[in-house]
């Protein structure tokens, strides 16, 4: 293995910070100061970077940032503009699950776990991304219908598509605001749902991804995720047996949240709709459908 890929892969740096530290002569091998970029390793080789060995175990990082507007998510950006990485500065290099457009807040998760990241993001695991939609004028029942069966998406630099059945409670103190839960995360598909039925929309927040939110970060915030949170997603795409270690909840707490979702009843909708997906508005009666979404909750917050 190259050295520059060897210290990458531990997490201490990128390719490129690696050569840089090449070049320097802060990295040994053996003892042995190496300043040639193509330089092979193996894993028994004891390698230190400023005289700090480098297990040469990946040291996996898992975070989540509430992504404030105005940020792109990419590691970087040809045009000068502002990323995420500038909003999350530590040492492991890690990388977004999936995307947010420059306008989108909420929920971004960040890895160096390729597996998890890989799962989370494919559309066979159907992973749930839940969004609150503040629209520039009501959403009707009839158009909330249409959005839960699937609409005919239009794309000009790509394929057109129907959109996939999702779940969709409207607000009933706020007709203007919409969350709508869907399995997969195709570019830019909540905004153009709504286009597609005459809809703006004028603010998108990211409430939920696999289950996990933002509650109590303030934007551009981020933590680093517990470790019963990782175990839940590594379990939500079916990666629980890559550890042999249990773990247990905390005192106070029974039962492990993250991905689940209360019962249709607890919903504060009527629920209308065909197929999988759903509407809500008013008094919760009857559900169509499979079982309803299980931690939907109306939007909260002034549109801004």
């Amino acid at each position: 293995m190259r050295l520059n890929k060897f210290l990458a892969d531990a997490g201490i740096c990128s390719r490129r910070q690696a050569d840089e530290l090449i070049e320097k002569g802060d990295v040994k091998v053996n003892g042995v100061v190496i300043t040639e970029h193509g330089t092979r390793v193996h894993l028994a080789d004891l390698v230190t970077v400023k005289g700090e060995p480098v297990n040469a175990e990946k040291h996996l990082t898992y975070i989540v940032l509430n992504k404030p507007k105005d940020y792109i998510t990419t590691t970087s950006d040809e045009k000068g503009r502002k990323t995420v990485m500038e909003l999350i500065p530590i040492h492991s290099r890690v990388y977004p699950i999936g995307r947010l457009d420059r306008h989108t807040t909420g929920v971004l998760l960040f890895t160096n776990d390729g597996d998890l990241a890989h799962r989370l993001m494919h559309p066979s695991y159907q992973v749930s991304r839940m969004y609150a939609a503040y629209l520039d004028k009501r959403l009707t029942i009839a158009d909330a219908r249409k959005i839960a069966g699937g609409v005919n998406i239009t794309v000009d630099d790509g394929e057109d598509y129907v959109s996939g059945e999702c779940n969709v409670l409207i607000d009933p103190e706020d007709p203007h605001s919409a969350l709508i839960e869907l399995a997969e995360g195709k570019n830019r598909e909540v905004r153009r749902i709504f286009e597609t039925l005459g809809y703006e929309v004028e603010k998108l927040d990211r409430r939920e991804y696999a289950g996990i939110t933002t509650r109590a970060l303030a934007r551009g915030e981020y933590r680093h995720l517990s470790i019963l949170e990782i175990r839940a997603l590594e379990k939500l795409v079916g990666l629980e047996d890559r550890h042999e270690l249990e773990t247990t909840a905390p005192k106070g707490r029974t039962k492990l949240r993250i991905g689940e979702r209360p019962s249709a009843k607890k919903l504060t909708g009527k629920t209308v709709g065909r197929g999988a997906g759903k509407t809500y508005t008013k008094k919760p009666e009857k559900v169509y459908g499979k079982a309803a979404p299980k931690a939907l909750a109306k939007p909260s917050g002034k549109r801004s």
